[in-house]
């Protein structure tokens, strides 16, 4: 990440980085605050944002607009947080995190191949940024290096679907086709389901019709995360969850999550309005909160 790529972070903020970084790193929580444990209004799942919502800006104002949700969890994707840096920026960055009290908690979706050191080094900067999770595109050939890598660092894959791409299917379109290929391989190989893409598949001439809970349900303790999105099909765009013309059931889902001992992180993916999603994603929290109340 060269000194242009990481103008986001500002100077001033960078500089006392590097002289609090190690207070920084050791304060810096790994997982789920103290006051989320609780059933609250987010009835004790870790919440947060995937940083793709907010790809039309840098870092520190992603960062910004997630603490103005009243979220404190990101899932990082690699234009906020390049797999490249230096030791000197990944202190700066997770200092810049705490400043606004947010928790990395997963990295992607990032693409796996047979490379073993190329893996290697993802995984180390997972491990560098405290996480415990990488959403991954892997190649089918893959595994034996993941197998290993998991095993070694203890952090997990979460395989992403992606429905239609380039008029067809993606390889990893489903619960059903990746259980198939991850079922013999390291437990910490799962997935992190995308909700949206789950429900996009449904569309001509493929017609997979996907239910979020079931496809859950499938994949059971190897649910390591999930992207909550919803799309409405017809007007192929990311909405509100369960508003105009969007079908995503959250209180199923979050039945299901429930029902397998959910343990994972939930990032809200919403790709619509880039320049401007935060009112829509703020609806979408709200949804979130009274789903949640549903709950038993």
């Amino acid at each position: 990440m060269d000194q242009q790529r990481l103008g986001e972070i500002s100077r001033r903020k960078f500089l006392q980085a590097g002289a609090a970084a190690a207070v920084g790193l050791a304060g810096l929580p790994t997982w789920l605050r103290a006051e989320d444990k609780k059933d609250g209004a987010f009835g004790g799942f870790t919440l947060g944002v995937q940083s793709y919502c907010f790809r039309n800006f840098k870092t520190e104002p992603a960062l910004k607009r997630t603490q103005d949700l009243g979220l404190h969890y990101i899932e990082f994707f690699q234009q906020h947080a390049p797999s490249n840096a230096s030791p000197d920026q990944i202190k700066a960055l997770l200092n810049l995190c705490k400043s606004y009290e947010i928790t990395p908690v997963c990295y992607g979706v990032q693409d796996f191949s047979k490379n073993h050191d190329a893996n290697k080094k993802i995984f180390e900067y997972a491990k560098a940024l405290g996480i415990k999770t990488i959403s991954a595109n892997p190649s089918k050939d893959s595994f034996d290096s993941l197998d290993k890598l998991c095993d070694e660092y203890q952090i997990s894959i979460g395989i992403h679907p992606h429905g239609p791409m380039g008029g067809k299917l993606h390889q990893w379109y489903s619960a059903e086709v990746i259980m198939e290929a991850v079922k013999d391989h390291n437990e910490l190989i799962g997935t992190c389901l995308d909700t949206g893409h789950l429900i996009h598949a449904a569309i001509p001439p493929f017609n997979k019709k996907l239910d979020p809970a079931e496809q859950i349900r499938i994949m059971g303790p190897r649910n390591f995360g999930i992207h909550l999105k919803d799309h409405n099909n017809q007007k192929e765009t990311d909405v509100v969850f369960g508003k105009d013309g969007g079908v995503l059931d959250v209180p199923a889902v979050l039945k299901a999550l429930k029902d397998v001992k959910f343990k994972g992180h939930i990032s809200i993916e919403y790709e619509a309005h880039p320049d401007d999603p935060v009112p829509d994603m703020k609806a979408c929290i709200e949804v979130f909160k009274e789903s949640v109340k549903t709950l038993t």
